[in-house]
Parts: structure tokens; C-alpha cells; sequence
């Protein structure tokens, strides 16, 4: 079920909507129940095979979580050991489901390359999900056996880890930041402001999935299909697709962090704020606080320190933020592109970093510096995308040489190869209305300051009452000209991962 479908719209989270408050006006801790076990109905109607799963690591994860829990009883050598065996299994299914046939293609290579019969494939289905429900509790077992869980509630733990706003496609959750919210009575209590800034951020979302990023998706799916059937793109054909990619993914994974906080807003919980217009961005160190910022945090947190940080001088420190992003590439795919993309940005935060320490002091900070900053950025970030992109490092060759002109360089993108997706000034319109929207608005969640609290407005009913209006009315026409762009199968990106 997609957040964008008429089931979800019109069926699902009205149901649930209800039913949440009107359990919750009697039984708050029933209210939690049903909301976890709504969103395991929302997780198995993508597949019921993956069911068992998802309970059998939520069980044994907070099985682990008590025992990791420092106590009078416990012994800190004995709890060590148990979060290893607890890593272990975690990582250890993730890498089951999401990497042995990787592997195992990897290895046949090999064997084919020594002359060697071929392993068999096996062929094991991706359970959707598993990256962000693994990390989220690998994040908890590793807060119990620091002493930082007190929360001890299992049905606020289920719907912590199956909350369905989230468990799809993020954001990586925390457990200090959800759990206290579920305790909290007033959650369970429907706040008509809550649930209005949470439409409107809705609405704001899913007009960014299928009004900016599905178009633009139609023109990157060209190049790089493409690409990959044999066609040699050339100039402008390659830089229009890369870019049309570089807005595809933004507004797909943006349209889907508001309308994953919109609809949690309406259920009263407020989701942590996952990106924070990260193309602005004007160096590589700034886009990555600003893109998927759950993630980054979590890689932060629980890679990049762990493994030293900036605590053992330069060099280890540039090898831990190259080890953090490649790991954090493979975490995307198991494809050598992915790891190809997360040692890119590993790269670049190493210029970065060796720019802020030897050059930055003496480059004078103004307006220049700025523009050239931000025009460096996003070429670093739009070559990166090529190769997170492709499908396999031969199409991403050909979508480079292309970039770099050794294809050839037409007059239009739009005659060659067949790329005409649709009139050539409506790719254009929503290209630039991409652009403006990444690079003047601020974050979608920022509505929340056209939206004064009642507190803010005593003798100030005219300001209340157009306020109003005005987010009402502009979320309804953004709402009901997305939901007019309904209509085939269109998933999410970061779905995959």
C-alpha cells in the first residue's frame, strides 16, 4: 500500500485515524496496540511472508534489550558479550536478506574467471524495510547496554519499530525520540491544529512525489534506460537526465519525509525532521547535516565515533568518515555502484575537511565564495547520483561520457534517442519550479509557523482566520491536484533500500 494510492488516501488512514482516537479516549496503552497492529496490516500488504520476520526480530531484540540493561545482577563483561551476539544476529539476517546474492554473483564471477562451476544463486527475496527497522533496533540495543532505555513498555517497543509512517522508508528512528511520545496520555488525544498542519504538510508531500518528482523521473528513467540498452547519450542529453535524476530523488525522498511527519502529525507524534533543503548546501560536509539527516546521524552516532572519530588524529579520522560513507553506500544496495557512490562522498568529505584545515582560513567568506561553494557542491552531488543511479557501472560510464561530451553534442536533448516524455516546455516549467522549490523555500515542516498557536493570537482574530484560510484553501487545491496524478504504480524510491 503507497502512501500515494487511493486505498491509503481514502481507506486506510481514515480508518486508522479514527479508530487510534476513539480507542484512545478510553484506553490509551490499547490505543498503542492498535496502531501497532494497524501497522503491521499496512507492512503486510506489501508481503505477508515478511511478517514473521519483522515480529520474530522484534521479539528477540527486546528480549535483548532487557538483558542489556546494566544492573546490580548483570555483569558488564557478560552484557559486552551479549550485545556482540546481539549485533551479530541483527547484522547477520540483514546480510541473509539483503547481501548473500550479491555475494554469491560476486564469487561466480570469480569461479567463472578460474575456469570453476558456478554456486548456485538463492535467489532470496529483499523484505521491504529491513535496512530501517534493522538499524533502528540495532540503535536501541546499543542505548540499553549504555544505560540510556528506561522504557520498558512492549507494545510501545512494537509500535515503535512497526510505526507505519516510518517503517517503509524511514526515517531511521530513536528510541528517546518516539517511545516518551507514546507514553505520553495527551498523544491519544486528537489536537485539531495537529491534525490540520499535518494535512497540510501531507499535501505538501505528495505534490512533491506527483507533481515534480514522477515527471522528472519519466525523463531520468529515459537516459538511463538507455544508457543501459547500448544508446551513447550525448551532452545535453546527459546533463538534462542527471539532473532530471538529481530532482527526481530529492523530490521523491523529500515527498515522502513530509508526508511520513504529516501523517505522524495527525496521530499526534511528531517525526524527527529528515531533511533540511540540503541542496542550499554550499559544501559537502553541510549537505550531509541537511540530506536524510536520520541517517546521518545514525552513521554518526553509531559508526563514525565507534570507530574513532576525530579523536586519533588527521589521518584516522579521514580513513573513519571514508569507511563511515562507504558502509554507509553499501547500507543503500548490494551493487558495486552503491559502494562506488558512498566512497565518492567519502572523498569529498575528506577535500572538505582537508579544505576547512589547510585553505579555508586564509579564503576571504563572502557572497563569491558562497556561489562558487554551492556550484561545486551540487556538481559533486549530481556526478555522485550517476552512479547511485545506474543500474551497473557500464551504464554509468556511458551517462559520464556523456557529461563530458565524448558522445557528441546536439543542439536539443529532446530529438535524440527518442527522449520526448512530453512537451519539451513542460519538462522545462517543472524543472525550474524544482529548482525554486529546492533552492528558495524552506523545509515543508516550516508551515508550522504560518500556523499560530492559539495562545499566540489573543485579539488577533483576523490573523488567525486568514492564516488559516490560507494554509486550508492552498492545501486542499495542492491535495486535490495531486490526487488528480493518481493513477499507475508509482513506488518510492528509497523503497528498495
Amino acid at each position: 500500500m503507497l502512501f500515494n494510492s487511493h486505498a491509503f488516501l481514502f481507506v486506510y488512514f481514515p480508518i486508522v485515524l479514527f479508530g487510534f482516537f476513539l480507542i484512545g479516549k478510553r484506553n490509551a496503552r490499547a490505543a498503542a496496540g492498535f496502531l501497532a497492529l494497524a501497522s503491521l496490516f499496512f507492512y503486510g500488504w506489501w508481503s505477508v511472508k515478511a511478517i514473521p520476520l519483522l515480529i520474530g526480530s522484534i521479539c528477540i531484540n527486546y528480549w535483548f534489550g532487557l538483558r542489556l540493561t546494566p544492573g546490580p545482577a548483570r555483569d558488564d563483561h557478560q552484557r559486552k558479550r551479549l550485545l556482540i551476539i546481539a549485533l551479530v544476529v541483527n547484522l547477520g539476517v540483514l546480510a541473509v536478506f539483503k547481501y548473500a546474492n550479491f555475494f554469491v554473483s560476486n564469487v561466480n564471477e570469480g569461479l567463472a574467471a578460474a575456469g570453476f562451476s558456478p554456486i548456485p544463486m538463492l535467489h532470496i527475496a529483499l523484505p521491504i524495510g529491513i535496512s530501517f527497522y534493522t538499524f533502528t533496533q540495532i540503535a536501541f540495543l546499543v542505548d540499553c547496554w549504555q544505560g540510556k532505555v528506561h522504557e520498558r513498555s512492549f507494545v510501545h517497543y512494537a509500535l515503535f519499530v512497526t510505526y507505519f509512517p516510518h517503517l517503509i522508508a524511514g526515517p531511521v528512528l530513536h528510541h528517546a525520540q518516539m517511545m516518551p511520545q507514546f507514553a505520553n496520555p495527551q498523544t491519544y488525544k486528537a489536537d485539531p491544529r495537529k491534525l490540520a498542519l499535518g494535512l497540510a504538510i501531507f499535501s505538501f508531500g505528495l505534490a512533491k512525489k506527483l507533481l515534480i518528482a514522477d515527471p522528472m523521473g519519466q525523463y531520468s528513467d529515459l537516459l538511463f534506460n538507455g544508457a543501459h540498452n547500448g544508446l551513447a547519450p550525448t551532452l545535453y542529453t546527459a546533463w538534462f537526465g542527471v539532473l532530471a535524476y538529481t530532482l527526481q530523488i530529492y523530490f521523491d525522498f523529500s515527498g515522502y519525509s513530509d508526508m511520513a511527519v504529516g501523517l505522524s502529525m495527525c496521530l499526534g507524534v511528531q517525526l524527527p525532521l529528515n531533511f533540511r533543503s540540503p541542496y542550499k548546501s554550499t559544501n559537502i560536509i553541510e549537505f550531509w547535516r541537511r540530506w536524510h539527516i536520520s541517517l546521518s546521524t545514525f552513521l554518526r552516532d553509531y559508526l563514525y565515533v565507534p570507530l574513532g572519530g576525530n579523536r586519533k588524529g588527521p589521518a584516522r579520522r579521514y580513513l573513519n568518515l571514508f569507511l563511515t560513507m562507504l558502509l554507509g553506500g553499501l547500507w543503500h544496495g548490494a551493487a558495486w555502484t552503491f559502494v562506488l557512490w558512498g566512497a565518492l562522498h567519502g572523498a569529498y568529505l575528506m577535500v572538505n575537511h582537508l579544505w576547512n584545515a589547510k585553505v579555508r582560513r586564509n579564503v576571504p567568506a563572502g557572497p563569491i565564495a558562497r556561489v562558487v561553494g554551492w556550484v561545486l557542491t551540487f556538481l559533486c552531488v549530481m556526478i555522485a547520483w550517476v552512479v547511485f543511479r545506474a543500474d551497473g557501472m557500464h551504464t554509468a560510464v556511458a551517462v559520464y561520457k556523456g557529461m563530458l561530451g565524448l558522445h557528441g553534442a546536439p543542439p536539443t536533448a529532446f530529438s535524440e534517442m527518442g527522449l520526448v516524455p512530453y512537451r519539451k516546455s513542460e519538462f522545462f516549467r517543472t524543472l525550474l519550479v524544482g529548482l525554486l522549490i529546492c533552492l528558495a523555500f524552506p523545509p515543508t515542516i516550516s508551515l508550522e509557523r504560518w500556523v499560530p498557536h492559539p495562545q499566540a493570537l489573543t485579539g488577533r482574530r483576523v490573523l488567525a482566520l486568514g492564516s488559516t484560510v490560507m494554509i486550508a484553501s492552498g492545501s486542499f487545491l495542492m491535495f486535490a491536484w495531486a490526487v488528480s496524478k493518481l493513477g499507475g504504480y508509482s513506488p518510492f524510491l528509497y523503497f528498495q533500500f
